[in-house]
């Protein structure tokens, strides 16, 4: 019996041998496809020479390949499986048959849309006769090379659907957008996208999740890399989940919900992982394993939502952000990641604006009141601080807004007014008021003390913030005897951190307000050997090495966009003995860490701290040492 080909494998040699698009139209018309698909090397046993039963059975591919584009595939291979022995009894029979049903198969796809147009019922019979589906695949030619091996079978077998009538493009440089493509994710992206390949080009898929095989419809075509929408999901995760949240995907504030927790510190570990590999060429990275929470939700101890109506609706108030790439306002005031306590707060403010008739703001039309509301809690002690930012100079019913708080959210010991007039994306304007209450709200992390002003900076979850300074602590190796430089200070949080155990601690920053705040929490915690400068590390560092002030360890905690050069050049000038970085985006981090090492520091380990679960984001820790002496 004449052993013959998997739709697979025909498919793989099909794609192998991709026909022009001329040559498609004309074997379509003369039935003459079959023969390109058909290679010489398929040959079988029989009584004559191999040149013999070649030649005899490609009599027999012709003539089926002819007769099929006219009969269908049954009559193709019948009349292959003829003319084939006729040519030799068995061997003719068999190179024929197989050689024969190969041609009737292309020769039935040329006939398929003439056969369709006159009865369907008779172009679904020959699909059934042939065992081949005549339409066109590229979802199978794709299976065949390998895009995807881990669903071969689930792919093969899956039905025709809509997304197959789709364009579909045959390589990555005629990839447009509106193509529709499957890809295999092989893993998370830095901002929580599934990442692929289609035609070695990388592809980012919001929403899918690694070793998932996505059907998804490309949105943007760049020089390197393609942006898609996902379609379907062809193959499911054992690591996704029902996102708790009910209005995860149009909110955005989150990026990983619809992963397990577990799923997602393997995914930062590995965002991390990458980066290094990418952008400082380092392949044996040594990463510890990241420090994760034990629980992963109600961890945000500050929110700050935007106020408007619900769809124009002037009875229902929304407090939230709004939604990707539009102005559509989501109300998060039950976000699954925000203190408890913080949901309850909203929710009672929005009742008190609705009775004391206090609008919120319309940037459209340019009127109305109130932009933001900020609402911070202080987990020691449950105490909670209130602020109003707004478009304009006076809060309509003041008196009776700060009356109505007092009463009903006892829990509050500051209401604050801030004027925030322009329009900006910045959350604060200028000049800040309080209304009622104390100034500062009273916070403890560890065994150090802060007062906290309305504008002040504070990490955002105090749980993971305990971790990520006891890993700074460790990577400075403090004995009592070292002068420590915290560049990019903030508040002071890391000096005051580290002041116990330094000689002295010197914390810069550029924010005049922050140190204001960062001398006032090292008053109130009764800590002396903290000193804060205003203005920039990378001028301040090298004016103390010159007056002979070395520092021996240097911690940098900057902005996303990772440190400056004239920073790194002032680092390698004071040449401390051990280098720190807190870093909030690992991309930036592994660059400024490949200039560090091309200077005489070496990477001694990398922590990975989840300071914001749900998300994408991932925080580290690096020690680097200097080895040149």
């Amino acid at each position: 019996m004449t052993e013959q080909r998997s739709n697979k494998d025909f498919n793989k040699h099909k794609e192998n041998n991709r026909q022009t698009g001329a040559e498609r139209r004309l074997a379509e018309k003369q039935g003459k496809g079959g023969g390109k698909h058909q290679k010489s090397n398929d040959r079988v046993k029989g009584s004559g020479s191999s040149q013999q039963i070649d030649a005899r059975g490609q009599v027999g591919a012709k003539a089926g390949a002819k007769l099929g584009a006219k009969l269908g595939a049954k009559a193709g291979t019948q009349a292959g499986a003829q003319l084939g022995a006729k040519a030799d009894a068995k061997a003719g029979t068999q190179a024929g048959a197989k050689l024969g049903k190969a041609g009737a198969k292309t020769g039935t796809q040329a006939g398929t849309k003439a056969a369709a147009q006159n009865s369907t019922k008779r172009h679904g019979e020959r699909q059934k006769n042939s065992g081949y589906n005549p339409a066109p695949s590229t979802e199978r030619q794709r299976q065949g090379k390998g895009d995807y091996p881990q669903n071969k079978q689930h792919h093969k077998d899956r039905k025709p659907s809509s997304f197959q009538d789709q364009r579909k493009a045959s390589s990555a440089e005629e990839i447009a957008v509106g193509d529709r493509i499957v890809v295999t994710i092989k893993r998370i992206g830095i901002n929580g996208e599934g990442v692929g390949y289609y035609k070695r080009k990388a592809v980012f898929i919001e929403g899918a999740i690694t070793d998932e095989v996505v059907k998804a419809k490309v949105t943007a075509v760049e020089r390197s890399y393609l942006q898609a929408e996902l379609v379907e999901i062809e193959k499911v995760s054992k690591e996704r989940q029902q996102p708790p949240c009910p209005v995860y995907e149009q909110c955005g504030g989150c990026q990983l919900q619809h992963m397990t927790y577990e799923a997602q510190l393997r995914a930062k570990e590995e965002i991390v992982r990458e980066a290094f590999s990418r952008y400082a060429d380092l392949k044996e990275l040594p990463l510890r394993p990241i420090y994760g929470m034990e629980q992963p939700w109600h961890y945000r101890n500050k929110a700050q939502l935007q106020l408007g109506w619900q769809q124009g609706n002037k009875q229902e108030l929304v407090a939230g952000l709004y939604a990707a790439k539009s102005h559509k306002l989501i109300d998060i005031s039950e976000c699954t990641v925000q203190e408890s306590a913080i949901n309850d707060v909203y929710k009672e403010l929005k009742h008190i604006l609705l009775e004391l008739d206090i609008d919120p703001y319309d940037e459209r039309t340019r009127s109305g009141c109130i932009k933001t509301i900020v609402v911070r809690i202080a987990k020691a002690n449950g105490q909670m601080q209130v602020t109003f930012v707004t478009a304009t100079d006076k809060l309509p019913q003041q008196r009776l807004l700060v009356q109505r708080i007092r009463e009903q959210l006892p829990e509050i010991i500051t209401i604050a007014h801030n004027i925030h007039k322009e329009r900006s994306s910045v959350i604060f304007g200028p000049k800040t008021v309080i209304l009622w209450g104390e100034e500062r709200l009273p916070e403890t992390l560890g065994s150090i003390q802060f007062a906290l002003s309305p504008r002040a900076f504070f990490q955002l979850n105090p749980t993971q913030t305990v971790k990520l300074y006891d890993a700074v602590k460790e990577a400075a190796a403090l004995t009592g005897n070292e002068l420590v430089v915290d560049a990019y200070c903030g508040t002071g949080t890391i000096s005051l951190w580290l002041a116990e155990q330094a000689k002295e601690v010197r914390g810069v920053e550029l924010i005049a307000e922050a140190v204001t705040d960062a001398r006032s929490n090292a008053q109130y915690s009764g800590i002396d050997n903290a000193l804060f400068y205003e203005g920039r590390a990378e001028q301040l560092i090298p004016q103390w090495v010159e007056q002979g002030i070395r520092p021996d360890v240097i911690v940098v905690d900057p902005p996303r966009t990772g440190l400056d050069t004239a920073l790194i050049e002032a680092v390698l000038q004071a040449k401390p003995e051990r280098f720190v970085y807190v870093s909030c985006n690992p991309s930036t981090l592994a660059k400024d860490c490949k200039e560090l090492l091309s200077n005489g520091y070496e990477l001694e380990w990398v922590q990975p701290v989840d300071m914001f679960p749900q998300t994408a984001h991932v925080e580290c820790v690096i020690l680097m040492e200097r080895r040149e002496k």
